[in-house]
């Protein structure tokens, strides 16, 4: 079977800065979409949208063909899909359970195996590109599971992201989705690190990074954020709370394997520190005033 739209119930867990737009879009590809979050005003406007709502994780699973989950974190995962009452307590056998949370390679391998046991498929499938990327439906999505799986389902991500890879078996999804992060991060405090040496040097900032956006210095981190980062605006796409829980992923996760990652290491401290200083709940863009604050600046000052 493939879940196409028109003979596809869809139950979405969690409508936060990338769950919504997400469940939304699913609502634009035709899907039938039930979904339930903690804070009700979002499922209700979510019901506005066209939408159905559920007042529990049980209600968005038990008629549902397939269960997405975009939750913050591995506890979240658990709680939601694991524990007595969660999707697969209510997740009819045969079913398919899609988690697109950014969790533990580890985490997701334990949810396919305790899926797999009630005879429901299960993907790991985070993805990449923000809010804005969720809004505009071009995700990068990085699936781990079976290839009959990633088949059945790949309709329901084509209505979410653009590059959909399936990458290996449970767990191989979060696996690059740490790496994707790694990069990432590091990424951003190279670029937090030029715009803060480019406007001490007195350089046309605007103009420096539309010159280096242009070159081998260019990015997706600069296309998306450098606009943002001219007006001191980091309204948060992706926060650092969250970036910070990856970091920690990454640096477990190559550990594990033996794997050096010196330069994730030290960003990773970076963003504990920023989050540490009560920027937490920020954009992943607000490096910058990391790298202002070890430069004696003032964090607030303009750009």
């Amino acid at each position: 079977m493939t879940y196409t739209p028109g003979n596809t119930k869809i139950g979405f867990i969690g409508l936060g800065i990338m769950g919504a737009p997400m469940a939304r879009n699913l609502l634009k590809a035709g899907y039938d979409v039930t979904a339930h979050t903690l804070e009700t005003e979002k499922v209700e406007e979510f019901v506005k949208d066209g939408g159905k709502g559920a007042a529990s994780v049980a209600e968005a699973a038990k008629d549902a063909d397939v269960v997405i989950t975009m939750v913050p974190a591995s506890p979240h995962v658990e709680a939601v899909v694991l524990h007595e009452g969660g999707v697969l307590d209510n997740l009819r056998t045969g079913g398919t359970l899609i988690d697109m949370s950014s969790i533990t390679p580890q985490t997701s391998i334990e949810v396919a195996k305790a899926a797999k046991a009630k005879g429901i498929k299960a993907l790991d499938a985070p993805v990449s590109g923000g809010e804005a990327g969720a809004i505009e439906a071009v995700l990068s999505i990085m699936v781990g599971g079976e290839q009959e799986t990633f088949d059945a389902a790949k309709p329901i991500l084509e209505a979410l992201g653009k590059t959909i890879v399936l990458c290996g078996p449970a767990g191989s999804g979060q696996t690059v989705k740490a790496a994707n992060q790694l990069i990432v991060a590091v990424n951003i405090e190279a670029v937090a690190e030029a715009v803060v040496f480019l406007k001490k040097s007195g350089v046309d900032l605007k103009a420096a990074l539309d010159v280096l956006n242009g070159g081998l210095a260019g990015s997706t981190v600069l296309t998306r954020k450098k606009d943002s980062i001219l007006a001191g605006d980091y309204k948060p796409g992706f926060k650092i709370d969250l970036h910070h829980k990856d970091m920690g992923i990454v640096t477990d996760a190559a550990r594990a394997v033996g794997a050096a990652v010196p330069a994730g290491a030290l960003v990773a401290q970076l963003v504990a520190a920023l989050r540490a200083q009560g920027d937490g709940g920020l954009d992943h863009s607000a490096l910058v005033r990391g790298v202002k604050r070890l430069s004696g600046e003032n964090p607030d000052g303009a750009n």
